[in-house]
């Protein structure tokens, strides 16, 4: 709540996800005011993982599918990826290009599994609390130096002299 106000004020967009069904009423009002006050807003966007799975994610994805089938308004044949996205708390929200691990861990920790199917990985044996402007500069040119193929193979080179 103490930093709402400003979020706000300087044209920042707050979206929260994760299971909201075992919080507290008061978090769960506080989380509703602060995405309605700066749902317009456009200058950035921030987005929270609060009581965040990725597997409950996907469950509770897959349920709400589910009853969508059940009361005919979803053929199951037209399930598309694009589909289960549209049902994920991240649904509009473009999927991550680069995910920074730190505290040297190599393991995603049930974070963004579907979002993150295509997005390069970082790690950093920084703790979260050390990581540095400089060590996010790093990882950003880490990632600027991969070839990005999102599942495809890289072209084969050109031959000598063709």
């Amino acid at each position: 709540r103490r930093d709402l106000a400003e979020l706000h004020q300087n044209g920042v967009q707050v979206r929260v996800i994760g299971d909201r069904d075992h919080l507290d009423a008061d978090i769960v009002a506080l989380i509703d005011e602060a995405e309605a006050l700066t749902r317009e807003n456009n200058r950035l966007k921030l987005q929270i993982a609060f009581n965040y799975g990725g597997q409950n994610e996907i469950t509770s994805a897959m349920r709400r599918i589910a009853r969508e089938v059940k009361a005919g308004r979803l053929d199951p044949e037209a399930i598309t990826p694009e589909t289960v996205s549209g049902f994920l708390d991240t649904a509009g929200i473009p999927d991550p290009d680069l995910i920074i691990r730190t505290s040297g861990e190599k393991r995603l920790s049930n974070f963004l599994i579907w979002q993150g199917a295509y997005s390069e990985l970082v790690f950093s044996d920084a703790l979260w609390p050390d990581f540095t402007p400089e060590r996010l500069r790093e990882a950003v040119d880490e990632y600027c130096s991969r070839s990005r193929r999102f599942g495809g193979l890289d072209a084969p080179a050109p031959e000598a002299g063709s």
